[in-house]
C-alpha cells in the first residue's frame, strides 16, 4: 500500500529528483499542512521502495529534515513529522506588511454593529436558563428551516441544529457516522480542512475532479457505485476553490445513486449565498434525496469571527448527533445565536452588499491577472475566489517566492491530495480591491522570480491554516 507521504509527494513528480529536492517538497507538504505534524513517515528502506529509490537517498533526506527541525526519529518509534522550534519558521518580513491570501473571507457586514444591539434583549430574556443551547435557539433553527424552505427544501425547525461554524459541523456529523477504514468520496480540489477531518476520522479518501468548467458527472456516479463509499463530501454551489455549480440535472442523479448505494452525501453550502452573476438559482441537493445532510455557515455571508453554522438532517440523524455532541461540545454561544438571527432577518441586505464586495474583489483580480504572461482567469461568477490557470507547473515554487514578496498564498496541491493541481493557483475575490491591488503586484513581482529561477528554499516558509 502507497503511504500517505508518497501519495502527497505524487511519485510521478518527483521521479529524478535529488535528495535536496526530496527533502525540500516534503518540507512544504508540512507547512502548507498536507502532511500533519506528528504524523508518522514511511522508513528509510519503505520510502525508497515506493519511490524506486536508493537507501543512501531516501536516508539523505531525512538527515537533511532531521537537521532543520522537519522530522523526529526516535529509536523504535519511527520517524515522524514536526516543525522546528527556530526562526527559520518565522517570515523574513514583518506580519504587518504581509497580504495573507490563504484566508478567503471578507471583513463583517456592516449591518453586524446594528444587528449586535439588537440582540441583546434576547439575549436578556435567556438570564433564567442554564445557558447551554445543545440543539441550538427554537428562534433560530426556526429562521435557518424557513431559508432552507424557500429555496426549495421543506424543512422543520426540528431538523435543523445550531452549531459552531461549518467545521465544527462537518466533524459532528463525521463523529456520529464514523466508520473507520471505510471509504470517502471528495472532490478534487477542495476545501483542504474538510480533507483534513475526513482523514482524522479514519477515512480512504477516493478524490473526483472538478474545475471551472464542473464536475465529470460520470466519474462521481461509477465512483458511487463501484467504491460504495461510506460518505461523500461535496461543495454543490460556488464550489471552493474553482466557483463552479453543479447542474440540477447532476444533483438528481448524484443523490439517487447515493442513496442507492447507501452512501451518506454531506453537502457544504457555506459558499451557497455568494452570488455575483450567476444568473440561476440551484435547487438544494437535499431536495433531490432526504437522506442528503447540508451544513452551512454564517461565516461567508456576514462574518468569520461570529462563530455559527449549522446542520440540516433527517429527524432521526438529528437525535444521533445529538447524543454524541456532549462528547466535544455543549451547545453554541447563545449571543451568537442572537446575532445570527437578527441577520437572517435582513438576507437582501446582506446579499446585495456581498454581490457588491465580491464583484469589485473580481474585478481586481482580473485587472491583476492581465499583468501576468501566460495565466488565465476562469470564468469566476461568485464564490471566495478566482482557480488560476498558470500554464505550468510552477505552483508551489510561485507560493514559496511569494513569501519572499511579503505574500502568503497557498499553492494548487494544498486543496487536493495526490501532489497534483501544481498548475493551479487559488486567489481569494474577498479582499478590499486596492488590497488586492498590492497583493497581484507582489504575485507579479513573485512569478518574474520564479521565471528567473529565484525560488527559496521551503525550509523559509512558516506554516499556516488554509480558509
Amino acid at each position: 500500500m502507497t503511504s500517505r507521504l508518497v501519495e502527497q509527494l505524487g511519485a510521478r513528480h518527483v521521479a529524478g529528483a535529488t535528495a535536496v529536492e526530496l527533502a525540500d517538497r516534503i518540507r512544504a507538504l508540512i507547512l502548507d499542512g498536507r502532511i500533519t505534524v506528528g504524523e508518522r513517515l514511511p522508513s528509510e528502506r519503505a520510502l525508497a521502495i515506493e519511490l524506486r529509490r536508493s537507501r543512501s537517498t531516501t536516508t539523505r533526506v531525512y538527515g537533511l529534515l532531521e537537521a532543520d527541525g522537519f522530522v523526529s526519529r526516535v529509536h523504535g518509534g519511527g520517524t515522524r513529522a514536526a516543525l522546528p522550534h527556530s526562526d527559520t519558521v518565522i517570515p523574513t518580513v514583518d506580519d504587518e506588511t504581509m497580504i495573507d491570501l490563504s484566508i478567503a473571507s471578507m471583513d463583517s457586514t456592516p449591518g453586524l454593529y446594528d444587528a449586535t444591539v439588537r440582540s441583546l434583549p434576547r439575549l436578556a430574556t435567556l438570564r433564567g436558563t442554564s445557558g447551554y443551547s445543545l440543539q441550538g435557539l427554537p428562534e433560530l433553527r426556526d429562521a435557518v428551516a424557513q431559508r432552507f424552505s424557500a429555496r426549495g427544501v421543506p424543512t422543520t425547525t426540528e431538523q435543523i441544529i445550531i452549531t459552531s461554524g461549518a467545521l465544527n459541523a462537518l466533524n459532528l456529523v463525521l463523529a456520529t457516522l464514523n466508520r473507520r477504514g471505510d471509504r470517502a468520496l471528495v472532490e478534487q480540489p477542495t476545501f483542504p480542512h474538510a480533507l483534513e477531518a475526513i482523514h482524522r476520522h479514519g477515512y480512504r479518501m477516493l478524490p473526483t475532479p472538478v474545475d471551472h468548467d464542473g464536475w465529470d458527472e460520470r466519474h462521481v456516479t461509477d465512483t458511487l457505485l463501484q467504491g460504495r463509499p461510506h460518505i461523500a463530501y461535496l461543495i454543490p454551489d460556488f464550489h471552493n476553490p474553482t466557483a463552479a455549480t453543479l447542474p440540477e440535472s447532476a444533483r438528481a442523479r448524484i443523490a439517487t445513486t447515493a442513496r442507492n448505494v447507501g452512501t451518506h452525501v454531506i453537502v457544504d453550502e457555506t459558499t451557497a449565498e455568494l452570488d455575483i452573476d450567476r444568473e440561476w438559482t440551484p435547487t438544494p441537493l437535499a431536495a433531490f434525496s432526504p437522506e442528503v445532510i447540508t451544513v452551512g455557515s454564517m461565516s461567508k455571508i456576514a462574518w468569520g469571527g461570529l462563530r455559527i453554522g449549522w446542520i440540516r438532517a433527517e429527524r432521526s440523524l438529528v437525535t444521533r448527533l445529538l447524543a454524541v455532541r456532549p462528547s466535544f461540545e455543549l451547545g453554541t454561544a447563545l449571543l451568537e445565536q442572537c446575532i445570527a438571527f437578527e441577520l437572517l432577518q435582513d438576507m437582501p441586505a446582506l446579499t446585495a452588499h456581498i454581490r457588491s464586495r465580491l464583484r469589485d474583489g473580481r474585478s481586481a483580480v482580473a485587472r491583476g491577472v492581465a499583468d501576468l504572461d501566460g495565466v488565465d482567469m476562469p470564468p469566476t461568477p461568485g464564490g471566495l475566489s478566482a482557480w488560476l490557470d498558470l500554464g505550468a507547473p510552477v505552483s508551489t515554487a510561485l507560493s514559496l517566492a511569494a513569501r519572499a514578496r511579503g505574500l502568503v498564498v497557498p499553492p494548487g496541491p494544498r486543496f487536493a491530495m495526490g501532489g497534483v493541481l501544481e498548475r493551479r493557483l487559488r486567489i481569494p475575490i474577498t479582499l478590499p480591491p486596492e488590497r488586492t491591488a498590492l497583493a497581484m503586484e507582489r504575485l507579479r513581482a513573485a512569478w518574474n522570480d520564479v521565471y528567473a529561477g529565484h525560488t527559496p528554499r521551503a525550509a523559509d516558509v512558516p506554516h499556516s491554516a488554509v480558509i
